[in-house]
């Protein structure tokens, strides 16, 4: 039975992904009714926590979009890039990083987009290396933004077993981060040189390299009124729960009965968030009806759909198999623990989302009773999506670069993103694992 329902789940996966958006998350409820009608399993408890955590995320980070903070990173980060126009390939990527990091979104990548082709034309340098590994690292990020669905996602789950806020960042940001610098000097010769690439002389001859970033104006903008305060109290917002986090005696602890509890991550981040959020539209004055309608809502609204959906399937189905797991499947991965990372990198690849991932393999990694540094060091293999180049970013990135350089190969995977792609994900997995098992 356990390979049966086994089964069943990636079946609902692949049907999922297939479909996509909030089907996916729909699915994942079919699977606890199956589980539950049919298999007459009890199902586990929904993932509350981590959808409140997703919840007021997603809040703050929507009042921080519809105040302007982002247009205003984006210049800010246009001014950086302007700088050193020859190290685009280097810069980029880690100004992609870093963006993702505060803002918990890949999604702020896509206004950097037309930046980064223009300069990378302009300075004769080939627009696939920069571009590419934006990509990349605009997702590497998001397992180590502490205001992320997958980072809360991760939190929530692995919180019971001593894994806390301050160890997932101490792991997670120098591996992700080494991943994207290791990326960026590894392929900085990748590929022809743009005056040497036939495609580009072909669209050169044509005119058609026109760059997109002319035809977006409201980029030279002046920020929104408040901007700037929206972004000041944001990144409050994110170093407060950073230091929270590292430090918990800093949290307030009561005591009953001869035991103190300290105040949860959990509830530390969804208390710091919603103050975050009501703060920006106190004296940032956004439209307040703009937060709900927003992208940033609308991809958190989405993550909350998986945590309610595939978390929940996910649970039901190890609560009911928990013996077979500890008795059979244990003894197999214990002895391959790489093979955890590549189970991950396979779902996520088919998930093409690092938070529904995390919600279905961090579960069934608990239930396998890995060591902790094992289970952290693979979800380091989440970032899988750039794995089949059908996901929003992938595409976009192929649209944004006028030079035609940026592609899907012949044979599908030999596209722009896949060596970037393979040498974060081994070098982000290999050292955090080597860091977890000093932290953890």
């Amino acid at each position: 039975m356990f390979w049966f329902e086994l089964l069943i789940i990636f079946l609902l996966i692949f049907f999922g992904a297939r479909v996509g958006d909030v089907f996916m998350g729909l699915l994942g409820g079919v699977g606890v009714a199956i589980f539950v009608f049919i298999f007459h399993v009890q199902p586990a408890s929904p993932p509350v926590d981590v959808m409140l955590i997703i919840l007021a995320v997603v809040l703050a980070a929507s009042a921080l979009q519809s105040s302007g903070g982002l247009n205003f990173l984006v210049q800010v980060a246009e001014k950086t890039l302007h700088k050193s126009p020859k190290n685009i390939t280097i810069v980029a990527p880690i100004i992609s990083w870093l963006f993702t990091f505060l803002s918990g979104t890949g999604h702020v990548v896509y206004s950097l987009l037309p930046i980064i082709n223009k300069l990378a034309i302009d300075s004769g340098i080939r627009p696939e290396r920069p571009i590419s590994n934006s990509i990349i690292a605009s997702q590497q990020a998001i397992t180590c933004s502490p205001v992320s669905a997958a980072t809360a996602a991760m939190l929530g789950l692995m919180a019971p077993f001593g894994v806390d806020l301050g160890a997932i960042l101490l792991i997670a940001i120098p591996s992700t981060l080494l991943g994207v610098i290791t990326s960026a000097f590894l392929t900085i010769r990748k590929g022809k040189e743009l005056a040497e690439d036939p495609e580009y002389s072909r669209r050169l001859a044509e005119g058609l390299t026109e760059n997109i970033a002319e035809e977006q104006p409201e980029q030279k903008k002046a920020p929104k009124k408040g901007a700037k305060t929206a972004v000041l109290l944001f990144l409050l917002g994110v170093v407060s729960i950073i230091v929270l986090g590292l430090f918990s005696e800093l949290r307030p602890s009561w005591t009953a009965d001869g035991k103190t509890t300290v105040l949860s991550m959990a509830y530390t981040i969804e208390i710091v968030m919603l103050v975050c959020a009501s703060l920006i539209i106190i004296f940032c004055r956004p439209a307040i009806e703009s937060i709900l309608n927003g992208s940033i809502f609308r991809a958190g609204a989405l993550a909350m759909v998986c945590a309610f959906g595939l978390a929940w399937m996910s649970s039901t189905f190890i609560g009911g198999q928990t013996e077979f797991i500890q008795e059979h499947v244990t003894t197999i991965v214990n002895g391959q623990p790489w093979m955890l990372a590549v189970i991950m990198f396979i779902v996520a690849a088919l998930v093409t989302s690092q938070g529904a991932t995390t919600l279905i393999m961090i579960p069934i990694s608990i239930a396998l009773d890995l060591p902790t540094y094992i289970i952290v060091g693979a979800w380091m293999a989440v970032n899988a999506n750039f794995f089949l180049p059908v996901s929003a970013q992938c595409l976009a990135a192929i649209s944004f670069d006028t030079a035609g350089t940026t592609k899907i190969g012949k044979y599908v995977l030999n596209h722009s993103f896949m060596t970037p792609g393979m040498i974060n994900t081994v070098v982000s997995v290999v050292t955090a694992t080597l860091l977890g098992n000093i932290i953890t």
